[in-house]
């Protein structure tokens, strides 16, 4: 366990969670950089940071499709709030198709946040969630919000014909709609929410395929493409690089 590098995940408040996977803050204590490895999630990010060498900032990072090494400077405090895609279009307003892979900075005043607040990391959260219930829309697209519920309640295994049926929206439609949104097809979007899945069960230990992949080789071929390493490696987690692993251990 690194111990200059801290982190709290905590799930949002109910009126917000259709468009809200969760509230964080993370803190690297150390003089030096902090290794991490990102790996596909599935989420959408907003981070608000400031570290020793880098001011007051606000980026928002699009979803990722393969793992990327990074470094959290020394002293760095963020406020992350992490989005379900729906929230692109109904809260921030927005498309990230151009964000694959990649971050923007906002403006320094999004939200309003200040660089006092990350010290406190529950005024973060009522600042972040009273916000989001503000942005709120009145009516969203019931195609919509059934198609992410079925996604993520399958845990990105139903196929996308089996969602354009039960959204009654087709499946020509519903592709538009991700890749004009989010930039990629729904097929790899599902595909990265079932490798996020087997993280849960790797994080425990258990490293065979339990959702539906082909065999085992399939099962360790995903792995490496979204982790960059074998489930087993992956697992051990060495220096806690793999912060959402160490989060899921942490459950």
């Amino acid at each position: 366990m690194d111990q200059d590098f801290y982190y709290n995940f905590i799930e949002p408040d109910k009126d917000i969670a259709d468009f809200v996977e969760n509230l964080g803050t993370f803190q690297n204590l150390s003089n030096e950089a902090k290794e991490v490895v990102i790996i596909p999630d599935g989420r959408v990010d907003l981070f608000f940071s400031q570290s020793a060498t880098e001011p007051f900032h606000v980026t928002l990072l699009g979803l990722e499709t393969y793992p990327e090494q990074r470094y959290i400077a020394p002293h760095m405090i963020a406020f992350v709030v992490s989005f379900k895609p729906i929230a692109v279009e109904y809260i921030l307003k927005t498309s990230i198709a151009d964000l694959l892979n990649i971050g923007k900075e906002l403006s320094s005043e999004f939200w309003d946040f200040k660089a006092d607040d990350l010290q406190n990391f529950d005024i973060c959260c009522l600042k972040a969630t009273q916000t989001i219930k503000d942005l709120l829309p009145q009516k969203a697209d019931e195609r919509k919000r059934r198609l992410f519920d079925l996604i993520y309640t399958s845990k990105g295994e139903m196929s996308v014909q089996e969602l354009s049926e039960k959204t009654g929206w087709s499946s020509r439609q519903i592709n538009r709609y991700f890749t004009k949104q989010f930039g990629l097809s729904l097929k790899a979007y599902s595909t990265i929410l079932r490798f996020r899945a087997s993280l849960e069960h790797i994080a425990q230990g258990r490293l065979f395929p339990e959702l539906n992949y082909t065999d085992q080789n399939h099962f360790i071929k995903e792995v490496k493409k979204f982790s960059g390493v074998a489930p087993k490696e992956l697992s051990k987690n060495k220096n806690d690089r793999f912060v959402l692993l160490s989060v899921l251990k942490g459950k």
